[in-house]
């Protein structure tokens, strides 16, 4: 844990509560943790309601919290459920559940049981797809989650070790039997595949180190070379650009895209490339498009902003509800919102603005950046521009709306290897790699 700070004086830890045997140990340790620091910690259990056991499941695991004085709460999926790709779907669901808690809480770190064994089905798997050496550093000790951090402090730990733990606290466990499902490729391959754990440990280990190196180099690039703006625009120096290490600017760029198009993840290399070289050539002048963003030239600067024509999200807002928009945004409106839309902007909406009795939108906007922003709308007829950073008021009524910026990732986060790098049996020592901050350029 001391690898994965820092944390406050008295930390508050949310653990992700499945009933299994890896996730009932990590509760039992960071509870001991927590506490002997002043601090405690919350079982958080996801209810999924796949199976027609599992309301049944949580209640025993909140049982079994509640008996050793460990505060916890029960998450429900609630809704449809689709019929295919129904895994991601709920670890999709678990995350989007356990995040919104954490937020709503004030709880600034999240803990998931991934272990030894998770780490090195993670890697075996992307080595079988071909993953390049950041796919072959698996699963990162810390990642920053808007509002919280993710941390898995186990990821050095074998699965062994956990069930001992257990049994030796006599604390039962659930299996999941989706755990052997033949129809999930990570089942099959726990069913399967005689993993080299070993190996496979020390090749993710030597990936995430050449990994948090670059991500140093990165975020040391960024600061003086790159800006980001609340309206949810990047610019780059584009002399700094075209003279950068070929990896710092390819880094560089796919976090750009990924933190200006509101993903979780950036554009395959494929894709990237040939952007990267035409960016890096001083002689092309035209506007790109690549991950839902539009690449534009201006005075010797880099543009990164949103393409306005890939944006299709539409709310109809609940009143004084934050809601996630585009990916990169969080938009309330307040007061009377019966018949309205939150959506883009767009170029009507760009050319309508001039009408709206609001301030003059911040002059730091440019005309590519204006159309993509969120705004409120009753029909065809735009009611207020949601400049990030300001509440507009309605010109037709008594309703405000208000956006901030928040990607689902950060220009320049954590480095990847923020946990112990080599396995001490190995090594004969432990090593820790330098990833206790984080950067996010405003």
């Amino acid at each position: 844990m001391t690898a994965l700070g820092p944390f406050e004086r008295r930390p508050r830890l949310a653990v992700a509560v499945s009933g299994g045997p890896d996730s009932l140990a990590l509760c039992l340790l960071a509870d001991r943790w927590a506490r002997a620091r002043g601090g405690a910690i919350v079982g958080l259990i996801v209810d999924h309601g796949l199976r027609p056991e599992s309301a049944g499941e949580a209640r025993q695991v909140a049982a079994w919290l509640s008996a050793r004085r460990i505060p916890q709460h029960i998450l429900s999926w609630r809704g449809a459920k689709p019929r295919a790709g129904i895994q991601a779907a709920a670890r999709a669901a678990r995350y989007d559940l356990l995040c919104a808690w954490c937020r709503a809480a004030g709880v600034l770190h999240l803990l998931t049981a991934h272990h030894r064994d998770d780490q090195a089905e993670t890697v075996a798997l992307r080595q079988a797809r071909g993953s390049g050496a950041d796919g072959l550093a698996g699963m990162a000790p810390v990642r920053e989650l808007a509002g919280l951090r993710l941390l898995r402090p186990l990821l050095e730990v074998p699965k062994a070790a956990l069930i001992a733990l257990l049994e030796a606290a006599g604390q039962p466990w659930l299996e999941d039997p989706s755990n052997l499902a033949a129809g999930f490729a990570r089942a099959r391959l726990r069913r399967d595949a005689d993993l080299d754990v070993v190996h496979l440990g020390r090749l993710a280990s030597e990936s995430a180190a050449h990994r948090a190196a670059l991500d140093r180099a990165v975020a040391a690039w960024l600061a003086p070379h790159g800006r980001i703006f609340a309206t949810g625009f990047v610019v780059l120096e584009q002399r700094e650009f075209a003279a950068a290490p070929i990896a710092i600017a390819r880094r560089a760029l796919q976090q750009t895209l990924a933190a200006v198009g509101g993903k979780v993840y950036p554009p395959r290399q494929a894709r990237l490339s040939p952007l990267l070289d035409a960016l890096r050539d001083d002689r092309g002048a035209r506007a790109r498009t690549l991950g839902g963003c539009r690449i534009l030239r201006r005075g010797g600067k880099l543009l990164v902003c949103r393409e306005a024509g890939a944006i299709d999200h539409v709310i109809e807002p609940q009143a004084g509800v934050w809601h996630e928009w585009d990916g990169r945004f969080v938009v309330r409106v307040t007061g009377e919102v019966a018949g309205m839309q939150v959506r883009a902007l767009g170029n009507d909406g760009w050319r309508q603005r001039a009408r709206l009795p609001q301030p003059a939108m911040s002059p730091e906007v440019p005309a590519a950046v204006g159309p993509s922003l969120p705004a409120l709308w009753r029909g065809d007829r735009l009611l207020a521009v949601a400049e990030p950073g300001s509440i507009v008021c309605c010109s037709t009524g008594p309703a405000t709306i208000e956006a901030r910026y928040r990607p689902p990732q950060p220009l320049a986060g954590a480095p990847f290897a923020a946990g112990r790098q080599q396995d001490a049996s190995l090594r004969g020592e432990e090593t820790f790699a330098s990833g206790r901050g984080s950067l996010m350029l405003t």
